[in-house]
């Protein structure tokens, strides 16, 4: 009976270790299967996270060069160059002489340019490439256009209509040489726009003769009573000044001529001198005359009336078309050339010229002046 129950007790006991074994061995499975489970959840979040891998140097998209500019072609002997600077008008030889002598036809020039350009600028200025110039030829000739101001002691009138423009162009200028430009007398032209269109008295037509006017269109600054009915006229110390013109691009703009281009007020106009009866002795500025009479800036004004539009509202930026006459296309050195000096002209800086100034300085930048033909001016 004893073994029967030993056995009984050892099969029990047998029977209860090996479900507690194979209890633990269901258990330690569980565990390694969850840990693996976790770690993959975790790599494919982490590498779902991660930035792509990028080079140590990648390269920069190049930018796609820009075009180089070209010539507009109007016509064959009509091309506006590539810096847009001027337009360089190739004409028959028969035509191109007649402006070396002085008889070119304005009207023929500026009624072709307004076939491809429009009623944007101030002023056409024509030049010949000239390299030296032509005999007994003016160096230069302002023909005025319009003139809408009043007080500059001229008449209003519009001729624009005659040149092809629909009010816009005010005066066309002619230089036999496109250097010019730079050494002059090209601002003296630009100045015949507003004077002398007898706001002074004067036996110099269209310049200020024998007045204390120190400008473009003549004049001295100083003049020294000789005692005897003769007068010393100076210039920046000097003895000598010129009637009608005063050294070129060399100096700048006088009082007079600012008060009339309407780039200062009435308030800052000066009084100025003037001979009355001059009469020339010499050529170092020597002159007798009746007397010497001031003419203050209400005795200008109240003759010749106030200059309207006023400096408040008058022009202070104007444009131009340069126009280069040839009787071949012009070479590429001499278009470098050309470009430089327009360009130096309009500068709203001093020029990269010795002893000559631009508009900017001539103007003590008061006003700016601008050739850069732009293609909304374009038709």
């Amino acid at each position: 009976m004893m073994k029967i129950k030993t056995q009984n007790y050892l099969s029990k006991l047998f029977a209860v270790l090996f479900l507690f074994s194979f209890a633990l061995l269901n258990t330690g499975c569980s565990k390694d299967d969850s840990k693996q489970d976790i770690e993959t959840e975790i790599d494919a979040d982490s590498e779902t996270d991660l930035e792509p891998e990028i080079p140590e140097n990648p390269g920069t998209p190049e930018e796609p060069e820009a075009e180089p500019a070209v010539d507009v072609v109007f016509e064959n002997n009509l091309v506006l160059n590539a810096e847009r600077m001027f337009v360089n008008y190739v004409l028959p030889e028969v035509e191109y002489n007649k402006f070396i002598s002085g008889e070119g036809n304005l009207n023929m020039i500026s009624t072709k340019v307004y076939q491809y350009l429009k009623d944007d600028f101030d002023f056409l200025i024509i030049l010949s490439v000239e390299e030296t110039h032509p005999g007994d030829l003016f160096y230069g000739r302002s023909t005025s256009v319009q003139n809408l101001i009043q007080g500059l002691g001229a008449g209003l009138f519009d001729l624009s209509a005659n040149y092809g423009s629909s009010g816009k162009l005010k005066s066309m200028i002619y230089m036999p040489r496109a250097e010019y430009i730079r050494t002059g007398p090209f601002l003296h032209e630009i100045a015949h726009t507003w004077a002398n269109k007898g706001f002074l008295p004067s036996t110099f037509g269209g310049h200020w003769g024998y007045a204390g006017t120190a400008g473009q269109l003549g004049g001295f600054d100083e003049v020294v009573d000789n005692g005897d009915g003769t007068y010393q006229g100076k210039l920046n110390g000097e003895n000598g000044f010129g009637k009608f013109a005063n050294g070129g691009n060399s100096i700048v703009y006088g009082n007079l001529e600012l008060y009339l281009m309407g780039l200062i007020p009435s308030t800052e106009l000066q009084p100025v001198m003037v001979a009355v009866n001059p009469v020339d002795i010499n050529s170092s500025g020597l002159f007798s005359a009746d007397l010497i009479e001031t003419h203050s800036p209400g005795m200008m004004i109240s003759a010749k009336g106030v200059r309207n539009p006023s400096f408040d509202l008058s022009q202070k930026a104007f444009t131009a078309l340069a126009i280069v006459i040839s009787k071949e296309p012009i070479a590429s050195a001499k278009t470098e050339a050309i470009n430089t000096d327009l360009e130096n002209f309009s500068r709203h800086a001093s020029p990269d010229w010795n002893g000559s100034q631009n508009f900017w300085t001539a103007t003590q930048g008061k006003a700016t002046f601008t050739f850069t033909v732009s293609e909304e001016s374009v038709k």
